[in-house]
């Protein structure tokens, strides 16, 4: 009525009180912005950056679960070491949860990059049945050097197998290369390359640029 209201003395009215056209019709439509859910999937195995490394994560996760109250978000953290991998951190926006989680995660061992890709995977199917309309995301930290497998295939054939599988589910990926530049074999970048993900370096491991790398993917990528 509001809408037709400004027309009246244009439109025919000689036995109506208020002439109605079908532009007039008015839907209110409640638009509601999807939720993420950032997954970090870190290599906790032996390494000289391991301590830098946590320390960027917990902080990033940080950041990203205070900003999650308004943003709708969720976070998780996956790590990997020894033979296996560990959902240190299931999906939650809650920061007392991810500061208990975190307050204490053993790093050393061996690389099994695949289980920590496969539970990833495993989550984020999860996920999609409980929560469809949440948007999937992971970051994936690690120098790429996956050292145990999960099958007799060698270990970066088979991590590079689960990557092209996360990929091919529409999961969105920042990998961050863990390795020094000097020593850098390009592993990193070939499997971010199977994952269809950006890959940035060592440098980007401070807390606060993590944080905004992840939110700069989430703009551009939802």
């Amino acid at each position: 009525m509001r809408a037709a209201a400004p027309h009246q003395i244009r439109r025919d009215r000689s036995r109506l009180a208020l002439a109605l056209e079908k532009s007039d019709l008015r839907e209110k439509v409640r638009v509601r912005r999807s939720a993420n859910l950032i997954l970090f999937v870190v290599d906790a195995s032996w390494s000289m950056a391991v301590a830098e490394r946590m320390e960027a994560t917990k902080g990033a996760i940080m950041s990203l679960l205070t900003d999650a109250y308004q943003r709708r978000d969720r976070v998780g953290l996956i790590v990997f070491n020894k033979n296996d991998a560990t959902l240190v951190l299931p999906p939650t926006n809650s920061v007392q949860l991810a500061k208990k989680a975190l307050s204490d995660i053993a790093v050393g061992g061996k690389t099994p990059l695949t289980a920590g890709l496969y539970l990833a995977y495993q989550v984020f199917r999860q996920e999609a049945y409980s929560h469809p309309d949440v948007l999937p995301m992971m970051i994936l930290m690690t120098d790429g050097a996956g050292n145990v497998s999960m099958t007799d295939l060698p270990p970066q054939e088979e991590a590079h197998k689960i990557a092209r599988l996360l990929s091919e589910t529409d999961v969105r990926s920042v990998v961050i290369n863990m390795e020094h530049a000097a020593f850098d074999q390009g592993l990193a970048r070939q499997l971010a390359e199977e994952l269809g993900a950006p890959c940035h370096t060592l440098e980007d491991l401070r807390a606060d640029t993590l944080y905004r790398t992840v939110l700069d993917q989430l703009v551009t990528g939802s």
